[in-house]
């Protein structure tokens, strides 16, 4: 859990005098959510949430922790409410609750960021003690929702596409009474075989019929965090926090310093999950990411990525690349995995890169490309070389979540994961990446393996130490990985070490893009979002695995900032040709596009097609990708059926239809029903690939009886353009 230091002083207008103790309600309000607050005299509690449609009242106080441990005692907590500390005006709430012994203050936050949208919470705990406390896990949030008992309800969930999306990947399940849910997120995917898939950590709720008002969570915080979600009777109660394992997580908290709770977002809703969907990925882009790089028209851009050779990338190689990229119409080259010296050792292969890979970063910059760079900073391994980092190093030996046998070998890009969360091993990451960036003349960073420490086997790091009773050492995925009751405590030190290396290379490296990777998809989460500007979305690169991927991640996040990695790809059933090429292409070209192939082995015909669609993607893709409306306007692709994305763009009027037939031989047209237009609007439907004449609806048309697609082969694709014409115009 993170420890760290800051002032609780607020500038806000105080709250209307009232005995001490007294509950002094407060209210927070964006044009999609209000909710009211309550502080009792012991505990505060958000008593309703409304989305202007219907007012949700919740059932439960917040749970503040009952005890605390000194000295080997633990102690009863005694909460009271201080007025005279707590403030509030219109975009901030902050209720200050005190112990005497031991002594703690608890700070009950929420804030208005956005005009629109959620609204923000977090609970602070500041050691008021001249001794160090351990604490019990302090929830982040409950929600009791209090219900009419025969009301149907669904709940919409979304998996991480990591390593592969599964079958399912978007959960709307039935919220029946007796129904028990929990979903879990961390930087890790190790499930017991048949066990749940981890998630974006986020959870709508909502009637399933009607207007479909309900309400929403996430969590900001790419730890160990869980969401649950239980109904009986007139109660729909759900849980947001950490996630501790065995049932147990505790943290250290020296004098003076403040334990702050993974900050979540609530918000109500109405309309279904494509509205709600909508409303967030808008908030996340205005409050969460970096303005800076939504300031760079070209973002997000299209990448050629060096990996399709796997690790066997030279000079020569990179070379021949960047000049394919540049005659293509690519804006970065990304030299992935394979150039360095070995593990932990982050220096140019010299028998690879003889001169290094600052000529490499001046020939893509002569031909107007940015260099992108893969580094998995936080691995150790057995290089001796001076800066490297050797788990034999007793420095660095220190630093490891666990120690290695001594047969213990790396594997082809994977060693063994420091604790960041140690001060000593995160203040060498903040060098090690700012050197790289500087001496390598890096535009894109990206971080790949495991960064933030599962568990850890050391009692001197800031983080609870372990359990040694429940101590264990395993072996999974070429790593070696430690096991305690401390996992949570570890992971929360780590995340937000994380945080402040990716803070570090902003400030000191302005302008400069961070890919998230990260084992292909385990860190696609809101935390990681405000800290990295576009996520790797699954470590699967057929066409099928990128459209679900993106199916999936697409409901919650902003598509600009979902990459889907192009790999080379033919249909088995049938013989590769231009439509095929375009259809794997276009399935990469949703939002983040990078191709992980070496272009320079296309023939004339699929440079000429790409050319053309990497052109189409700059010139009438991205504006799209960037600022529309996304509906999910099919079933999740199956490979088999037809299936499609939308976006639409009310403010210009403009959208686009990515249509897709998969294997099927039966059906060669399909009706898209689309959304978002004006009924009493005309718009031009253009078919950019011919496929079907060009002509006009009216929008009621449109949102009723869609457009038909027809596509005489499998594997094949259409982008349908839709234009708002003017309101004069004639309908052809």
């Amino acid at each position: 859990m993170k420890i760290f230091r800051f002032s609780l002083a607020l500038s806000l207008s105080a709250l209307a005098a009232a005995a001490p103790g007294a509950a002094q309600s407060a209210r927070l309000k964006t044009s999609d959510t209000t909710i009211q607050l309550i502080p009792d005299a012991h505990s505060p509690r958000m008593a309703s949430v409304s989305s202007g449609v219907e007012n949700m009242d919740n059932q439960a106080t917040d749970k503040l922790i009952a005890s605390a441990e000194i000295a080997g005692k633990t102690l009863p907590i005694e909460w009271k409410f201080n007025s005279a500390e707590s403030r509030a005006d219109t975009k901030v709430v902050s209720y200050i609750y005190e112990s005497a012994s031991p002594h703690l203050r608890l700070t009950w936050e929420w804030e208005v960021r956005s005009e629109h949208g959620p609204i923000e919470h977090v609970t602070r705990i500041e050691n008021l003690e001249s001794r160090e406390v351990l604490l019990p896990l302090q929830t982040s949030f409950v929600f009791d929702w209090k219900t009419a008992a025969l009301d149907n309800f669904e709940s919409l969930y979304v998996e991480k596409g990591a390593d592969t999306p599964s079958k399912i990947g978007t959960h709307l399940v039935k919220v029946t009474d007796d129904y028990e849910w929990e979903g879990k997120s961390s930087t890790y995917a190790q499930p017991l075989h048949g066990a749940p898939r981890e998630i974006i950590p986020f959870l709508l709720v909502e009637h399933a019929t009607g207007v479909q008002t309900g309400f929403y969570e996430g969590i900001e915080f790419s730890g160990r965090s869980k969401l649950t979600l239980a109904r009986s009777g007139d109660s729909v109660k759900t849980e947001a926090g950490l996630d501790p394992l065995d049932g147990e997580a505790r943290t250290r908290l020296k004098p003076g310093e403040v334990f702050e709770t993974p900050r979540i977002f609530v918000g109500a809703t109405h309309g279904g999950p494509d509205a709600t969907s909508n409303v967030i990925r808008r908030w996340v882009r205005e409050v969460l990411t970096n303005q800076n790089t939504w300031k760079n028209p070209q973002y997000p851009l299209v990448v050629n990525n060096s990996w399709g050779g796997g690790m066997n990338v030279n000079e020569e190689i990179a070379n021949r690349m960047i000049a394919d990229a540049a005659s293509l119409g690519f804006e970065m080259f990304h030299l992935d995995a394979g150039w360095f010296r070995a593990v932990g050792d982050w220096q140019p292969d010299p028998v690879k890169f003889p001169h290094g890979l600052a000529p490499i970063a001046d020939a893509a910059h002569a031909k107007g490309l940015k260099f992108g760079l893969w580094v998995d900073w936080a691995q150790a391994a057995l290089s001796k070389s001076t800066g490297a980092l050797n788990v034999r190093d007793p420095k660095v030996k220190d630093w490891l979540a666990t120690d290695v046998p001594a047969n213990w070998k790396p594997d082809e890009f994977k060693g063994q994961t420091i604790d960041i969360g140690d001060p000593p091993a995160k203040a060498w990451v903040m060098r090690e990446t700012d050197r790289i960036v500087t001496d390598y003349k890096v535009d894109m960073l990206e971080h790949d393996g495991y960064l933030v420490a599962k568990g850890c086997d050391a009692t001197d790091h800031p983080h609870a130490a372990p359990d040694p009773q429940l101590k264990c050492t395993y072996r999974d995925a070429g790593f070696l990985f430690s096991g305690s009751a401390n996992a949570t405590d570890v992971s929360y030190h780590a995340a937000h070490a994380y945080y402040d290396v990716q803070t570090n290379l902003r400030q000191k490296h302005p302008g400069l893009l961070l890919e998230i990777c990260n084992d292909g998809g385990r860190m696609v989460d809101f935390g990681s979002a405000a800290h990295g500007d576009y996520f790797s979305i699954t470590d699967t690169y057929d066409p099928l695995s990128n459209r679900r991927a993106f199916y999936d991640a697409s409901f919650l996040l902003p598509p600009a900032m979902l990459e889907a990695y192009v790999e080379r790809w033919e249909p088995k059933t049938t013989a590769a040709d231009a439509n095929s090429f375009r259809y794997m292409l276009r399935s990469g070209m949703m939002g983040w596009f990078s191709v992980m192939i070496d272009t320079s082995n296309w023939t004339s015909q699929q440079h000429d097609i790409a050319r053309r669609e990497i052109q189409t993607y700059k010139d009438q893709l991205r504006q799209l990708i960037r600022n529309a409306d996304l509906f999910h306007v099919s079933e999740r692709p199956d490979g088999k059926q037809w299936d499609a994305i939308e976006y639409f763009d009310p403010r210009t009027g403009r959208g686009v239809l990515f249509a897709f037939r998969g294997s099927t031989q039966t059906e060669n047209s399909h009706r898209f029903i689309l959304r978002g237009m004006d009924p009493s609007l005309t718009y031009q439907i253009r078919f950019h690939d011919g496929s079907s004449k060009d002509r006009t609806f009216r929008g009621d048309e449109l949102l009723t009886g869609g457009v038909l697609v027809t596509l005489p082969n499998s594997y094949s694709s259409e982008l349908v353009f839709v234009e708002a014409l003017p309101s004069n115009a004639p309908r052809r």
